[in-house]
């Protein structure tokens, strides 16, 4: 690994650490049942959305490692666009497991405490840090799986995985923030 590879490893993990910190930073002296409320008109919750985003960066960690296969299936009618997806959750009887799964992440359910979550989190943060140490090339690419939200033939590289899951946390970073204000007043300023 060259110097300029490893700074830029650096550079990507210091800036997921930043994002991880604002993140958990709201759920601050909070007890279970108010980190697992939902303060506002969304499903939201603020132990959910820890759960959600260590969830999501544990599938992309594999991603980086193993490509479309490491991906979940998601059991999606042939054909199905992003604009066709939220009218197909809507005319389901029954949802199927996954989706069930996905909606639970942004919950802390009842068997569930946000010092577990937030352990869990930092244990997925520990190891991604020792993925992206033991990945040769960040230039390393493979094809996104099939998916409505994935353009077809679309192919994603270590680097942008990374970019990716920052991005992921600090977009859930400022929905935690807000979700802390509504429970209590308190902000991340």
């Amino acid at each position: 690994m060259t110097s300029t590879d490893a700074d830029e490893r650096a550079d990507l993990l210091a800036e997921l650490a930043q994002a991880r910190h604002w993140l958990v930073f709201p759920t601050r002296d909070l007890t279970d049942e108010q980190a697992a409320s939902r303060p506002t008109q969304s499903q939201l919750t603020l132990g959910g959305l820890i759960k959600h985003v260590a969830k999501v960066e544990e599938g992309w960690m594999r991603f980086a490692v193993e490509g479309a296969s490491a991906e979940e299936g998601f059991e999606l009618p042939e054909g199905m666009t992003i604009d066709d997806f939220e009218g197909w959750i809507a005319s389901l009887d029954e949802k199927p497991a996954w989706l069930v799964e996905r909606e639970n992440e942004f919950k802390l359910l009842p068997d569930e405490t946000l010092a577990g979550v937030v352990a869990h989190y930092h244990e997925v943060a520990a190891r991604t840090e020792e993925t992206l140490a033991s990945l040769p090339d960040l230039n390393a690419r493979h094809e996104l799986p099939k998916a409505p939200w994935h353009e077809p033939g679309t192919s994603w590289s270590v680097r942008r995985v990374m970019i990716h899951i920052i991005a992921e946390t600090t977009q859930h970073a400022g929905h935690a923030d807000m979700l802390r204000e509504h429970i209590d007043g308190a902000t991340s300023m």
